[in-house]
């Protein structure tokens, strides 16, 4: 099967957004909304890296998309297409037809295209999805807007990605496979929130990356991260690990001053919001269980180590 009898049986489908051109030519043609800047991201998986290899391919094909919509929503911008770039050993019809359900099932629930991409041989199985996004003139959320006195939050939990990785066939599996990129909460914390990330590689290593940006401090409250029932059945130090170093939760880590907190908390949400901790002047992370100070030396994900 040549790479186009590939492309028009597997990802060549009606688009459910604005399209003036998509699969099919050699680039994808998009009419921008009127005072809307765009916003683009790229993440490539790699088999045997970023997921095991026996991993379900509906599963990939998931998670090739949410983890890219992710980055949207860390923007507080509305996702609206996404372009692939898929490396294949071989052509495996049944991989192809589950990946390519689970790519679409990602995109249709969070009402995103495809609009193009490309197709080619390689002795190891990569995934490359740029998504792009759509925000109003100005008001996309930065890493760099962190201001003191505000509080840190996060979304969902944490953790939960690293357990399901390590405890294969726990219910927490799904939560590695299946990630919930958090579209809505992002746009809901645009005009909110004063600076925004995700989480992929671990919360205390997301988290540095808005304190560099905003040139700040943090401490944060362990016993107040959102750890699941059956890691807070591990040794506090695992526990600990598992929430600030696990990675691949796809959560929002956000800083919100202390008014617009309140302002959230009455918006209608579809995930719990855990304050976590305080912006601080002083750099670096400090962190303190039950009022009293703890040292963590926990390291988040390293893409060369």
């Amino acid at each position: 099967m040549a790479e186009f009898s590939i492309i028009d049986t597997y990802f060549n489908r009606q688009n459910i957004n604005s399209v003036d051109l998509g699969v099919g030519d050699d680039s994808a043609l998009l009419t921008p909304p009127p005072q809307q800047q765009l916003v683009i991201c790229a993440d490539t998986l790699v088999a045997g890296r970023h997921f095991p290899l026996d991993t379900n391919p509906h599963a990939i094909g998931w998670k090739s998309v949410a983890v890219n919509l992710s980055d949207i929503a860390a923007m507080g911008a509305k996702p609206h297409s996404i372009l692939l770039a898929l490396s294949l050993p071989q052509i495996d019809h049944d991989w192809l037809k589950g990946f390519s359900q689970g790519l679409y099932d990602c995109c249709d629930q969070f009402g995103v295209s495809l609009i193009g991409g490309d197709t080619t041989q390689s002795p190891h199985l990569t995934i490359s999805v740029t998504a792009l996004g759509w925000v109003k003139s100005g008001q996309a959320v930065p890493r760099s807007g962190a201001q003191i006195g505000d509080y840190i939050c996060v979304s969902g939990q944490v953790g939960d990605a690293a357990f399901g990785l390590n405890h294969l066939g726990h219910r927490l599996q799904r939560r590695l496979d299946y990630p919930t990129p958090r579209c809505l909460l992002g746009q809901q914390l645009k005009g909110l929130a004063n600076s925004m990330i995700d989480v992929s590689d671990g919360l205390a290593q997301d988290l540095g990356h808005i304190l560099a940006a905003s040139h700040v401090g943090a401490e944060i409250e362990l016993d107040q991260l959102p750890i699941d029932p059956d890691v807070k059945q591990l040794q506090q130090e695992m526990q600990w690990q598992y929430a600030l170093a696990g990675g691949d939760d796809y959560e929002l880590c956000f800083t919100i001053s202390p008014q617009n907190y309140k302002k959230l908390l009455q918006l209608k949400l579809d995930v719990n919001i855990s304050k976590i901790g305080q912006i601080t002047p002083n750099l670096g992370i400090r962190y303190n269980n039950h009022g009293v100070d703890q040292v963590i030396k926990f390291k988040g994900y390293q893409h060369f180590a």
